[in-house]
């Protein structure tokens, strides 16, 4: 699984004219999944989120979480990131999961931010989704995880 985390003040997913959903401050993560992603992946990756340190304590380093500042996270399905264009201009997604592999995934890893005590909204899985967001900082964050690699 691949993601791009970042640090907002507000983000919001629509489909059509429909918001489906929103937060105020936290982390609006775009989630890719992988051909060969796991459960493992799922669990490590939503650990690291919930306790991923990138907002300010009182001397304004980054050393708190998302739940440490009563924030919340928008989870975005985003097979594009697993796009290929070494061989030419039009990317290949092959390496993407198709959508019966990557839907109970995600579905999974948000459950697991959820059980981690994280408030968390979604977009609509194989929508055509709209993401609007204000950035905090900015502060993003690459991340990805495979199987068996984690330490």
């Amino acid at each position: 699984m691949k993601l791009v985390i970042q640090r907002v003040r507000r983000a919001a997913v629509r489909v059509d004219a429909e918001t489906v959903g929103q937060i105020e401050r936290g982390l609006l993560v775009l989630a890719g999944v992988a051909a060969d992603s796991t459960l493992a992946d799922a669990e490590w990756l939503a650990r690291k989120v919930a306790l991923l340190r990138v907002f300010d304590d009182e001397q304004g380093k980054l050393n708190k979480a998302v739940g440490e500042v009563g924030g919340a996270i928008l989870v975005v399905s985003q097979f594009t990131l697993y796009g290929d264009c070494s061989g030419g201009n039009r990317p290949s997604y092959t390496a993407a999961a198709p959508p019966a592999v990557a839907e109970p995934l995600l579905d999974e890893f948000v459950r697991l931010l959820r059980e981690l005590g994280c408030t968390v909204a979604t977009g609509r899985f194989r929508a055509l989704m709209q993401v609007e967001l204000v950035n905090d900082g900015p502060v993003t964050i690459l991340m990805e995880s495979r199987a068996g690699v984690h330490r």
